[in-house]
């Protein structure tokens, strides 16, 4: 007879699976995927108790095969499939807490508020977390059918912290990008010929075959 999954509750003892899956650390892939995707559109919470952080993740339906591809590169830390809400047609997953996820929380709401980490040099060199960045936020430039560029919408950093990213794309892959004002916020564009092919280039083999419509 199969066995039910044990789930993170509230108040109530935890299982020894999971108090044993949080001695475990997350491999570099895994470490790699959450950071791509805090950058995008995911957010750190704390547990209940609020001694650890876990990673949630919002996907539209037509994104379903991206939050179940998530959820598979997390696995053992994910002990539920992502739940659907009908209220607002999404689906959300959820990591159980765990101090490796803690670690990346002060890094990046060091004051409560999302920024950009101070390593945010050395995770641009890394092609997964910026194929996890462009599947949460990016999305092709297109004018009369034509194939212009790529934006990241980074619309939740401040305009200096895009101007941060521009200046670090072109430092470490040699990508021209621009900041641009997008109703009262900021983004970053990719639209010179050259940078835009090595963007696609550097990222194209991490983007799941669900998400390589964004390239446009």
């Amino acid at each position: 007879m199969a066995t039910a999954t044990p789930r993170e509750s509230r108040k109530i003892t935890y299982s020894s699976e999971i108090r044993h899956l949080k001695t475990v650390p997350f491999t570099e892939r895994q470490k790699s995927i959450v950071i791509g995707c805090v950058l995008g559109d995911a957010c750190l919470h704390p547990n209940w108790s609020s001694t650890n952080y876990t990673l949630k993740i919002t996907r539209s339906e037509k994104q379903k095969a991206y939050i179940d591809w998530q959820s598979e590169q997390f696995k053992p830390f994910v002990l539920t499939a992502p739940r659907w809400y009908e209220r607002t047609h999404s689906y959300t997953l959820r990591t159980i807490s765990h101090t490796d996820l803690t670690t990346l929380y002060r890094e990046f709401y060091p004051n409560g508020k999302k920024i950009l980490p101070l390593r945010l040099k050395e995770y641009i060199k890394n092609p997964l977390i910026l194929a996890l960045w462009f599947m949460d936020d990016g999305n092709a430039i297109r004018l009369k059918g034509v194939l212009k560029g790529y934006h990241l919408n980074t619309q939740s950093f401040t305009e200096a912290e895009n101007r941060m990213i521009v200046r670090l794309f072109v430092e470490v892959h040699g990508i021209h990008a621009y900041v641009e004002r997008n109703n009262g916020y900021f983004r970053v564009g990719i639209c010179a010929k050259a940078s835009r092919d090595a963007f696609r280039n550097l990222i194209k083999k991490y983007v799941i075959q669900s998400m390589q419509y964004k390239f446009g």
